[in-house]
């Protein structure tokens, strides 16, 4: 995984009208949450961060390990989940999970299609259906993207989770869930219906030579 550095202050004061103060300084309130348990539930360290560190965390595809000066104590994390404004799409709210060299985590893979499927060379499109994949590992394990190799996929067919396997990583999706397939298009339709009559013809030619 790539790594990326930024860095917050401690939040003091919590609640939407200090959140919405801190916004208009160009921070965005943070929690990273780690292994302190109150009640079974866990503990958040409130902060807030720089908008213009985050904007390249945020803005991008790429998974990263974060690393996380919060007044001068470092800590490594994850991203967790993101709130946006429903109508600017601007960050309200960035949620890290700490992880450390123990413990494995979950997280969401990007999916990275490799090959020319043979469905597609035959006319069909190719559907990607989910673009991540859930995998547990410690998180120095965690490679940037999923390779899936497609060049034998034909039309009609798909290729699941549980058809996948990658060194060091325990796949958390479900095994039965389609992570692409070759549909058939009309065109591809009517390259087979086309097949199928000269295949007729030249059937009929031959029958009719002998």
């Amino acid at each position: 995984m790539k790594e990326i550095s930024i860095s917050g202050k401690k939040r003091e004061a919590l609640g939407k009208k200090a959140s919405k103060a801190l916004r208009k300084e160009g921070l965005v309130p943070c929690n990273l949450y780690g292994e302190e348990r109150v009640d079974g539930k866990p503990v958040a360290l409130a902060f807030a961060s720089p908008f213009s560190e985050l904007r390249k965390l945020i803005y991008t595809p790429h998974i990263y390990v974060v690393k996380i000066n919060i007044d001068g104590t470092d800590h490594t994390a994850v991203l967790k989940e993101i709130q946006f404004h429903p109508v600017t799409d601007a960050p309200l709210h960035v949620d890290f999970y700490e992880v450390n060299d123990q413990k494995p985590i979950t997280i969401g893979i990007p999916v990275k299609l490799v090959g020319l499927a043979q469905g597609v060379r035959d006319g069909g499109r190719m559907n990607l259906s989910i673009r991540k994949i859930n995998v547990t590992a410690p998180y120095q394990q965690i490679p940037e993207h999923l390779d899936v190799d497609v060049t034998a996929l034909r039309i009609g067919k798909s290729i699941k989770v549980g058809q996948l396997s990658y060194e060091g990583l325990e796949l958390a999706t479900g095994k039965d869930v389609v992570v692409c397939s070759v549909k058939m298009t009309r065109n591809a339709n009517a390259s087979a219906a086309s097949d199928d009559t000269d295949a007729s013809a030249d059937a009929a030619a031959e029958a009719e030579s002998k």
